[in-house]
């Protein structure tokens, strides 16, 4: 740590985004900057991955939600009018070709445990992460939204409930990763006419409570076996979830206080799961809007603020936390209740921050640029400090950068913060080795020891 009490490590970078026509600032499609409703064109998805690849984010990280916000006022009506996260597409579709078209980008893919089986689910992953040159990570969540069990035929579990079936979805992903093939079952001898040894891959016997696989797995091993795990949630389950399991998480805040006070916690699960704490990457959200001066950024959020729609602000709301803010006064404080959708979005705004009350429109007014993130506005500078300010404030290693427009805040990010930063020296070297797990800090492509994952490796 420099004498300004900053630790000058490095500021690392992902961008944040969903195969939608908007992602966290919902009502901006129609902005003219915006390229939103071109998410169905895989050049826009090139196009984004070789921009933000060649200023050395560390992937680009795409969320995803199987189902609709239909809780503000009831209906689904206010999301699908205002683009809220819908229409969408796979998250997974368009990763072998933006990692065709890069050097070194990763790729953090969403599935949720509670809608995919583990043994398709293994082989998805296991195929891209061949494809990609070990490249692949999987941000783990359990599912928030009833309309997606529903139009599974499923029943929605109770949010802890949910946890203990994701405990189980990575105990059989292991096996089918770590412990079915070993290292050296791919022979490939043309000569004895023998491809894989059969004596090398093995049956998992998994019965449990939630799955049962009783076979070996499809595919022999990948780069990383493994995918880099991501995870997301901040409740007490969530956060113990990835102080077993996540290489990376991913955390959200309205103040560095707040998000310090969470990270710590996060660390402590961390630790007491037997790994070292701080080999756990963690971003906070943030949200840049950034350009040449600080005067033409604040008329760039200006004009995003103009366009930006409350109301879907808080349809975007009401999924994330079950709680339907229609018709409530706007200067009523929220309180926190416990719900079985995503309890981290609801605490951001009562619990985690006991010494401010957040009224209904303070949400949306939050909400409307950024989602659930801080935003910070100004010329290369400002923006660079406010980074600063935040890392060395929460102990955060870096930012999963949501955009107001795409591909505009990553293209402006690359080409006005990334060059301040490494002028600073706070930059993240552009060699950090081929596979997404060594990219993100890790000494090999395969989980480390102290990994409960790497348990079951043969």
């Amino acid at each position: 740590m420099d004498n300004s009490g900053r630790s000058g490590k490095p500021i690392r970078l992902n961008a944040f985004v969903q195969n939608a026509v908007t992602h966290q600032s919902s009502g901006l499609w129609r902005h003219p900057d915006d390229r939103g409703r071109r998410y169905t064109d895989l050049e826009h998805w090139v196009e984004l991955a070789r921009t933000i690849d060649e200023a050395d984010f560390d992937s680009l990280f795409i969320a995803d939600v199987l189902g609709m916000s239909d809780v503000y006022a009831g209906s689904r009506d206010a999301a699908l009018a205002n683009g809220v996260q819908v229409p969408q597409g796979d998250p997974m579709m368009a990763v072998s070709a933006m990692a065709a078209a890069t050097r070194g980008l990763g790729f953090g893919i969403t599935a949720s445990v509670s809608y995919e089986h583990p043994f398709s689910l293994a082989r998805r992953f296991t195929t891209l992460d061949h494809l990609t040159k070990g490249r692949v990570g999987w941000n783990v969540v359990t599912g928030y939204l009833t309309s997606a069990a529903e139009n599974l035929g499923l029943t929605r579990l109770p949010h802890d409930e949910r946890y203990a079936l994701a405990e189980e979805h990575l105990e059989v992903c292991y096996k089918l990763w770590e412990g079915s093939w070993e290292d050296d079952a791919v022979v490939d001898d043309p000569e004895r006419g023998l491809f894989t040894d059969p004596s090398k891959v093995h049956d998992i016997d998994h019965e449990g409570t939630y799955f049962t696989v009783p076979g070996a797995f499809l595919c022999e091993p990948s780069p990383q076996r493994t995918p880099t795990l991501f995870q997301a949630g901040a409740s007490s389950s969530g956060l113990s979830f990835a102080g077993r399991h996540a290489e990376a998480v991913f955390v959200s805040g309205p103040s560095t206080g707040v998000l310090a006070r969470n990270i710590a916690k996060l660390r402590e699960q961390i630790e007491a799961a037997g790994r070292d704490p701080h080999s756990v990457v963690v971003y906070a959200q943030l949200t840049p809007i950034v350009a040449e001066t600080d005067a033409l950024a604040e008329a760039k959020y200006r004009s995003y603020l103009d366009l930006a729609s409350r109301e879907a602000a808080l349809s975007l709301f009401g999924g994330w936390t079950g709680l339907d803010l229609a018709g409530v006064p706007s200067d009523q404080p929220l309180r926190y209740a416990e719900t079985d959708a995503g309890r981290s979005a609801l605490a951001v705004f009562t619990s985690d921050d006991p010494d401010r009350d957040w009224t209904t429109a303070d949400i949306a007014e939050h909400l409307a640029v950024g989602g659930r993130g801080p935003v910070a506005v100004g010329g290369p500078e400002r923006v660079a400090d406010e980074m600063e300010r935040w890392i060395d404030e929460t102990g955060a290693d870096g930012f999963n950068l949501a955009f107001a427009v795409t591909p505009g805040t990553f293209a402006d990010v690359a080409e006005y913060v990334v060059p301040e930063l490494r002028r600073r020296g706070r930059a993240v070297a552009p060699d950090r080795g081929p596979t997404l797990r060594e990219r993100l800090g890790g000494t090999g492509p395969r989980l480390p020891k102290d990994h409960v994952g790497s348990t079951y490796h043969r």
